[in-house]
């Protein structure tokens, strides 16, 4: 990713990022901190293709999203990107299972096997993998209003992590967990990011978990400061 600059659609003349130049290497783990409006937001929307910059380039696992259509960028984002939400997003009406299957689906995963049935098998294994990856065997079959916070932000987690992206996105991912959840969810985030050797962009408020991480940006009125490393 680089050069990112977005203006909000109808106020050309009002950008929320400016002069904003951010590179991440496969296996960087990059955190941004900073007040509520600053643009940390909107950094990780552009990054995944979800807003559009006003001027400069934003690239993706090698591709500049500028040159793709909407239909392009989706399709981007859900092979090699990974969000995840501070407020999880599971939808209510599939189970544990489901939630992290239909990231595989989205992506068109798995694209080696031959018959809808054996695809439709092959998902369910790689996300009964992941569910257990993040300490959730046996759970897969549970609807999310039956899970702990913690436990929907750990099926929130494989769903993201299950089609092992290039790009890991992960904005306040503890913000709505207790201090013990949040430091298990935590670990196990980074964790899962060292296996599968994905960047990870993290948005985070506390200044002690952005310290695990090997840069630190603090997002003030649209840009970044002061890259530190710990």
């Amino acid at each position: 990713m680089s050069s990112l600059a977005f203006a909000y659609p109808g106020t050309p003349d009002t950008p929320v990022l400016r002069g904003v130049d951010l590179t991440l290497a496969p296996g960087e783990r990059v955190a941004i901190v900073g007040e509520s409006g600053s643009g940390k937001s909107t950094l990780l929307h552009l990054a995944a293709g979800l807003e559009h910059p006003g001027e400069g380039e934003v690239r993706l696992a090698g591709a500049s999203l500028g040159a793709l259509d909407e239909a392009g960028r989706t399709r981007l984002r859900r092979r090699v990107a990974g969000i995840v939400f501070q407020s999880f997003h599971l939808i209510p009406t599939l189970d544990a299972r489901e939630n992290v299957m239909l990231a595989l689906e989205l992506a068109g995963l798995p694209d080696d096997v031959p018959g809808r049935r054996a695809r439709v098998a092959e998902r369910r294994r790689r996300a009964d993998a992941a569910l257990a990856a993040v300490g959730l065997e046996g759970l897969g079959g549970r609807l999310p209003e039956a899970l702990s916070g913690g436990e929907q932000q750990r099926v929130a987690i494989a769903r993201a992590l299950v089609h092992q992206p290039a790009l890991i996105l992960a904005d306040e991912p503890t913000g709505n967990l207790d201090s013990v959840t949040g430091e298990s969810v935590f670990s196990l985030l980074l964790e899962q990011v060292a296996t599968h050797d994905s960047a990870l962009l993290l948005v985070t408020h506390s200044a002690e978990l952005a310290g695990r991480l090997d840069r630190i940006y603090t997002m003030r009125d649209g840009r970044l400061e002061g890259a530190a490393r710990p």
